[in-house]
């Protein structure tokens, strides 16, 4: 069996194929900056479907956040060659998989806006380093993270419109001893202060989170995308949930700075499959 991986900060896409069917999986985020190899093998324990095919799987391809420099690559490595024993392991950054899956084998820039942001140039061929996806604390622009922190600053400011707060109170644990802790003392900050990004989903349509919106996509445009010297020329691609969910006002940010919107994936494991699977020669 061959398994294919797309891992973000809060949850994990899994794909496997076997002669004849596909299967798919989910588990926890796998982020080298938050867990360990023995975090790794702990996860997918937890899987119970997953488990059963362990022995089984003889290669695995994961392309995650935080995979990109050797020591990183290495915590992933550890933990699924621990887990899956007969296995060859690949493990590549998830800007890569997103290339797979949305450019294929034609030049773009591709965008992750999910729990955090990144972006990179692909020639067709391969992904080119920038100097991008600085994390939840310098950098994640337009992403879970960042529209969550704004949210919840809003809130604990006092600068929330009344109509809005009332309704944040409803769905949010929010007191500021509470957000400290989680923040400064539990695992996971930047996964936690995603979880309030999701407030945006039933209000969007309310001046003051369409403000939040398209200032936050026009940071990640000026601060990411405009770094490009052909941003205007090529298509631009998005892979993550932000993206997904919020399209519309993402679009009109990029029609607003002439730039050609692509794909927008709320996953990118079904497209990243499909380019592994082509390139070993299987027919699915």
């Amino acid at each position: 069996m061959i398994l294919v991986a797309d891992s973000g900060s809060s949850k994990t896409d899994w794909m496997a194929y076997s002669p004849g069917h596909t299967l798919t999986f989910s588990t926890q985020g796998i982020n080298p900056y938050f867990v360990n190899a023995n975090d790794v093998v702990r996860i997918l324990s937890k899987n119970k479907d997953l488990s059963a095919y362990a022995n089984t799987i003889k290669e695995v391809y994961f392309f995650g956040s935080g995979c990109s420099s050797p020591d990183k690559h290495e915590i992933i490595s550890n933990g699924l060659s621990t887990f899956f024993t007969n296995a060859f392991i690949s493990v590549d950054h998830d800007l890569i998989g997103s290339a797979y899956a949305t450019c294929g084998d034609k030049k773009g820039l591709t965008c992750i806006l999910g729990t955090g942001s990144n972006i990179t140039y692909y020639d067709g061929q391969n992904v080119h380093d920038g100097k991008h996806g600085l994390g939840y604390v310098l950098g994640d622009e337009g992403s879970g993270t960042y529209f969550g922190k704004k949210v919840l600053a809003s809130y604990l400011y006092g600068t929330m419109p009344a109509d809005l707060r009332t309704e944040f109170e409803t769905q949010f644990e929010a007191k500021k001893e509470t957000v400290i802790q989680n923040i400064y003392q539990k695992p996971f900050p930047n996964s936690y202060l995603a979880t309030f990004s999701r407030f945006m989903i039933g209000h969007k349509a309310h001046p003051f989170i369409q403000e939040i919106l398209l200032a936050g996509f026009q940071e990640f445009i000026d601060t990411n995308i405009c770094h490009y010297k052909e941003h205007k020329t090529l298509e631009c691609h998005f892979v993550g949930s932000i993206a997904y969910y919020y399209q519309d006002e993402l679009k009109q940010a990029l029609a607003k700075n002439n730039i050609k919107a692509g794909k927008i994936l709320q996953k990118p494991i079904e497209g990243i499959f499909d380019y592994i699977m082509k390139r070993e020669g299987i027919a699915v």
